[in-house]
């Protein structure tokens, strides 16, 4: 992942309904969920999550799918996971022993 992109990605976060929204799809899993469905769960105006949606997919943390009349969100974990590589590029100058505490949570 390249600057621009990072700095996009980080930006559709830094605000705390998109936050919760990816929050939730990452959660949910790959497979999806329906944008009505993250809008009851989170108690979302459909009106309001359409912008917070549109925002998380132009900066690639999100893909869509279409199932008839219902559009599935899906947290896009290889953008994710090129954002963690971003940040950790060089960590600790290259040693890598000095980063062995660097992880998931259990």
């Amino acid at each position: 992942m390249d600057q621009p992109s990072a700095i996009d990605a980080f930006g559709a976060l830094a605000h705390d309904t998109r936050l919760e929204i990816f929050r939730l799809l990452v959660q949910r899993g790959p497979t999806g969920t329906p944008a009505m469905e993250v809008g009851r769960l989170l108690d979302i105006k459909p009106s309001t999550l359409s912008g917070h949606l549109a925002t998380l997919k132009r900066a690639g943390l999100v893909s869509t799918e279409r199932h008839h009349r219902e559009i599935q969100y899906a947290p896009r974990f290889d953008a994710v996971n090129g954002l963690v590589r971003f940040l950790l590029k060089d960590c600790c100058g290259g040693d890598a022993s000095a980063c062995a505490g660097i992880g998931l949570p259990d």
